[in-house]
């Protein structure tokens, strides 16, 4: 119904912004062939010509917009009946596959969006706008960068795609099998096993894949029956793959997709959304696996059998240092290699790196084949013995090089994501194509041809499987582009900031907190993708702004990585986690039980955005290496602390007041701040009037906050906080001038009567006519981490607490 319905009203919509079946009767043949197509159906086996005609009219109104280019930038804003046809067929034909692909939610968003632009004098009068004529919405749909062809559906196409491909590619060649093996071969053996190595192989897998639902597919067919044949129930077993899987868009170098768009959005570097998003990553990986031990404590569950006997602890401790040293050593050499390598060889650099690269690749190959092959083997088989560390890991490490590749170009070469996919994706399919051959040689194991056939076979495998891995995510970015281009051309974005700033009171809070919930009831339909793009258009700035008039200066890129950590908690999340149904299609439980276990398990994934949001040390934004280290250890704790709240154990079953200790200990783990704040408040507040004298006594680099009335854009009166460096200057007077104030003191009100262009002053939203009507500058506090001791002897005392009921208290499944 919803194939007919949506072709129907989309011509019911567009005839009305063209003014009536007199100029709009084309529209209905347009429509009435859509409809005719989806009713003689879609056979699963065989292309019918009318599906065949769907994807070549879909293709050239793609194709139109290159091939009519020159036309189209002569008429900027003036498009023609054949641009009016191309936009109409290709929107219908854009929400068609997108019912197809991602099923009916982001359909019907999208279709409520264009409603919406078209009928604006008929709604309410908050979000009511003037009325749009199907000429402007296809230009601005169709034809220009605003709609469909936007930001999203560029980003996807230039860095997505690459990403995809290289991560299958990289499954292709054998690796997500190699990262589940070598995850069971160190953690088997622990309480819970099987669970802790498919949060760790999730991990691994996380590092090429971008996507949620295809880490639970690659990685829990294996997993979960292991899982549950150790003692978890199908629930928790699915739960547990879930919540690792779905952090696998959180892991860098490869995240989600939605992190390319921060790259645009946000207006930095990939390498720095990468640094800010490292930590916490890890510390909800470290946590969810504390949690599946705390699971594994509850049911009294064992480990597997190991496979070998570990080595004493001193020479453990002894061979981690040496290996430890080894890769520093290693990593030092390579650096500073290619510094020589590249003024040395000029252009011919690039060959001798390939060169090495290769060398490399075949020791290791060579290595991997003195190893007993590694196979996937059956879960449901009864499990006697673990594989053992050293050979596993040996079997695979040339597929670590192109994931080296990668790496090493975002982040130390520092080239673009589309260019470093690229050498990396390139690399693997080198890989793909040399490793049945040179295997079949090393090993001495059938004909080198068909070997040869073999990887070329895998090579188009891998290429096909990346083109189908992207149809999900090259439609969700193109359908979201309509609604971010509705959101542009009707205004909605100010209305609804104005509704969500009522509803929150001008609470900072209040918004995040219904920012996520927003994010979350998206997420029931939206794939991560297109839930970002909308709310971050939607509701990022409105954060931005709130917080600056709360007095919290919050960078834009926690803002987005706010938006992305709900994004993708809405794979978890019931009725609708997509994530959580796949784990239960092969776990066997229920899904939308599995959903709830997931959602507890991923708690902490969903806390940390907003102590980030509080704390951006978290982010690693204007944080220290030595300080950094700091914030990981301390946060790590908390999270840990967090977690065993939230799970209702910790050494033994908590008690209630344990719970809320632990929860306490954990916020003041995470932002000591907020309680010395409480103790010694951070500013001094000086009257307007004595500016030049604040400026004067402040030291030059510190920070000084103004309170600031004024009107906003549209007129309105608003209050925010601007923050400045004070910089250099013999006098007050002078910094004021350097920062571009120039005030008056009119009748008691301290009054901006110039900014400078360019200024910091004019960077931190201060204009003219402005009243200043406060002055904060930095007090002497003693150190925020003084509230750690407090926080350490509440914890000895559950420790203490927890420690003498451990022995006692019976274990619980």
């Amino acid at each position: 119904m919803l194939g007919i319905g949506i072709p129907i009203l989309l011509a019911f919509l567009f005839i009305i912004g063209i003014g009536g079946l007199g100029a709009g009767w084309w529209i209905i043949l347009v429509a009435a062939a859509v409809v005719a197509a989806i009713v003689m159906g879609s056979p699963k086996h065989w292309v019918p010509p009318w599906e065949w005609a769907l994807a070549i009219v879909g293709a050239i109104t793609s194709l139109y917009i290159f091939f009519a280019y020159d036309g189209i930038a002569s008429r900027v804003g003036a498009p023609i009946t054949q641009d009016l046809v191309i936009s109409v067929i290709g929107m219908i034909l854009l929400l068609e596959a997108t019912r197809r692909a991602l099923g009916p939610a982001l359909t019907i968003v999208a279709s409520v969006f264009l409603a919406y632009t078209f009928l604006g004098p008929y709604m309410p009068g908050i979000i009511a706008h003037s009325a749009k004529s199907l000429g402007v919405v296809a230009n601005h749909q169709w034809i220009t960068t605003e709609g469909v062809f936007g930001i999203a559906l560029g980003v996807s196409t230039s860095f997505v795609f690459l990403f995809v491909l290289f991560g299958s590619l990289l499954d292709k060649a054998g690796a997500g099998n190699y990262f589940i093996q070598v995850a069971f071969s160190l953690m088997g053996h622990m309480r819970g096993g099987p669970a802790k190595a498919a949060v760790v192989s999730s991990a691994m897998t996380g590092l090429i894949s971008g996507s949620s639902i295809a880490n639970v597919v690659t990685t829990g067919t294996f997993t979960i029956p292991l899982m549950k044949r150790v003692g978890f129930s199908s629930e928790k077993a699915g739960a547990v793959e879930v919540a690792s899987s779905v952090n696998g868009q959180i892991m860098p170098p490869v995240m989600g997709a939605a992190a390319f768009l921060m790259v645009e959005y946000v207006g930095i570097p990939y390498f720095d959304v990468v640094k800010h998003a490292f930590l916490p990553a890890v510390i909800s990986y470290v946590a969810l696996v504390y949690i599946v031990h705390l699971e594994a404590m509850k049911a009294n569950m064992q480990g597997l059998p190991r496979a070998v006997e570990p080595k004493p602890l001193v020479a453990w401790l002894i061979s981690l240092a040496f290996t430890i040293a080894v890769i520093c050593a290693l990593s030092f050499g390579v650096y500073y290699t290619m510094g020589w390598i590249r003024p040395a060889f000029g252009k011919a650099a690039p060959w001798i790196v390939f060169g090495g690269l290769t060398v490399v690749y075949i020791a290791l190959l060579y290595v991997a084949c003195k190893q007993p092959r590694l196979k996937m083997e059956d879960p449901n088989a009864p499990v006697t013995k673990l594989p053992p560390p050293g050979p596993t890991i040996r079997a695979g490490l040339h597929f670590l090089l192109p994931v080296v590749v990668l790496v090493w170009a975002l982040m130390v070469d520092r080239k673009s994501p589309g260019l470093s996919a690229f050498w990396a994706a390139a690399f693997m399919i080198f890989i793909l194509v040399t490793q049945r051959p040179l295997e079949a040689m090393f090993r001495g194991e059938g004909s080198v041809a068909g070997a040869v056939s073999r990887g070329v076979r895998e090579l188009l495998e891998g290429l096909e499987a990346g083109a189908r891995n992207m149809i999900g995510i090259g439609i969700a970015t193109a359908t979201a582009g309509i609604i971010v281009g509705a959101v542009s051309q009707t205004g909605v974005g100010s209305a609804l900031a104005d509704v969500v700033e009522v509803l929150s009171g001008g609470n900072i809070m209040a918004i995040l907190v219904l920012t996520a919930i927003l994010s979350l009831i998206l997420g029931m339909g939206l794939p991560t993708t297109a839930n970002y793009i909308v709310v971050s258009a939607l509701l990022a700035p409105v954060i931005v702004t709130l917080g600056q008039q709360n007095g919290l200066i919050v960078p834009l890129i926690a803002v987005h990585l706010f938006v992305f950590y709900f994004g993708i908690m809405a794979d978890v999340t019931p009725p609708v986690g997509l994530a959580s149904f796949a784990a239960a299609a092969v776990s066997g439980g229920d899904p939308i039980r599995t959903g709830v276990v997931a959602f507890f398990y991923s708690l902490r994934t969903a806390a940390l955005p907003f102590l980030f949001i509080f704390n951006t040390d978290l982010l690693l934004i204007d944080v220290g290496w030595a300080q950094g280290i700091f914030v990981f250890i301390t946060a790590t704790l908390a999270m840990l602390l967090f977690a065993a709240a939230t799970q209702g154990w910790f050494l033994a079953r908590n008690r209630i007041y344990e719970t809320l200790a632990l929860l306490l200990i954990a916020f003041t783990l995470f932002r000591p701040g907020f309680w010395m704040d409480m103790v010694a408040p951070p500013f001094n507040n000086v009257p307007p009037a004595q500016i030049e004298q604040a400026m004067a006594a402040t030291e030059v680099g510190q920070d000084i906050r103004l309170t600031i009335d004024g009107l906003n854009a549209v007129g309105d009166p608003v209050t925010f906080t601007a923050v400045l460096a004070v910089p250099e200057g013999d006098t007050g007077a002078d910094r004021l001038m350097t920062a571009g104030i120039e005030y008056l003191d009119n009748g008691g009100k301290i009054m901006i009567d110039n900014v400078a262009f360019g200024s910091a002053a004019q960077a931190a939203g201060l204009d003219w006519d402005q009243e200043i009507v406060a002055v904060q500058t930095p007090a002497s506090q003693p150190t925020k981490y003084l509230m750690y001791l407090p926080a350490l002897l509440l914890l000895a005392l559950v420790v203490v607490l927890q420690r003498r009921r451990a022995y006692t208290q019976p274990a619980k499944a």
